[in-house]
């Protein structure tokens, strides 16, 4: 009933380490790993202590979109969990999540408690629409609820309502904002995502992306993703043309701060403009809900 989908990028003790815990609480899972990096195989490592694990092998890096989105194309479950390879499973209730969904039938996706090292609980989050800008910040993880987004990282979906709206997005490569820009889909589409206090996953964010990157680099990233989804996803005129006016604002003040990180996300995202609009243009006939709807959902 469920497929397992695990990117992995570099580091084949986190692999390893994260498959050598998990296993034995996935038994009756299909288990897919996909290596995103083509520089380093880890078929001798699979083959050899986990047999039973399918191992997809990229031959270019896609990013955390491209390569789950191979996982999931290869999946052969009508479920899917979505698990970072860095992710430890301490039981097997992230496996029995998946009664949400014979209770919920516009159900897209449930998304896991994360504890951090320092032992504070992530995975519940808000988003908001603040100063012409697609916002998020960290909700109660405390209660389980409504989630603003289902983490790439821990969650489990209804594979053919992430089919229905077109899955993981490319355009979001090598990171961030493409599991929001998927699960505002799905928010638009009228469906619903679950954050479950319940089941608890361990979960050290970040500790891959700020290894391999620089900090400029990332947040200039962060930035043109951000562009990406606000231009992809908004079509409240209103929203749009505060967007605009805050727009032009925050390019003057980041330029005077010596931050060029904001500028050169806009324009990495104005490069990818008119295929933007095109994508837009598709998903227009699966709105079921519209924006002021969703963020109002979220208010207080």
């Amino acid at each position: 009933m469920i497929s397992v989908v695990i990117p992995h990028y570099r580091g084949k003790e986190k692999i390893v380490t994260a498959l050598s815990q998990n296993l034995p609480f996935l038994k009756d899972c299909e288990v897919i790993v996909v290596n995103d990096y083509p520089h380093q195989s880890i078929r001798k490592e699979m083959a050899s202590r986990f047999p039973s694990v399918v191992l997809i092998e990229n031959k270019i890096n896609l990013g955390f979109a491209g390569a789950a989105s191979v996982g999931i194309r290869a999946a052969k479950n009508p479920f899917v969990m979505l698990l970072n390879d860095d992710v430890i499973l301490h039981d097997d209730i992230p496996i029995k999540s998946v009664t949400h969904f014979e209770k919920n039938k516009e159900l897209f996706a449930v998304s896991f408690r994360q504890a951090e090292k320092n032992n504070i609980f992530v995975g519940r989050n808000r988003i908001v629409w603040k100063n012409g800008f697609f916002q998020h910040s960290a909700a109660d993880s405390s209660q389980s609820g409504i989630n603003g987004w289902a983490e790439g990282g821990a969650m489990l979906m209804d594979k053919e309502k992430y089919e229905k709206i077109n899955g993981f997005d490319m355009l979001f490569s090598p990171f961030y904002w493409e599991d929001i820009d998927l699960s505002y889909r799905a928010w638009k589409a009228g469906y619903e995502i679950l954050f479950d206090s319940n089941v608890t996953v361990e979960h050290h964010h970040e500790s891959t992306i700020s290894t391999h990157f620089k900090k400029s680099y990332i947040q200039t990233i962060a930035y043109r993703n951000q562009f990406i989804t606000i231009w992809k996803n908004i079509s409240d005129g209103k929203m749009l043309a505060e967007h605009t006016l805050f727009l032009l604002k925050n390019l003057v003040i980041y330029s005077l701060k010596g931050d060029f990180s904001f500028g050169k996300g806009f324009l990495l995202a104005v490069a990818l403009l008119p295929t933007i609009l095109q994508k837009k243009e598709k998903q227009k006939s699966m709105w079921r809900m519209n924006d002021r709807q969703i963020f109002d959902t979220f208010k207080g």
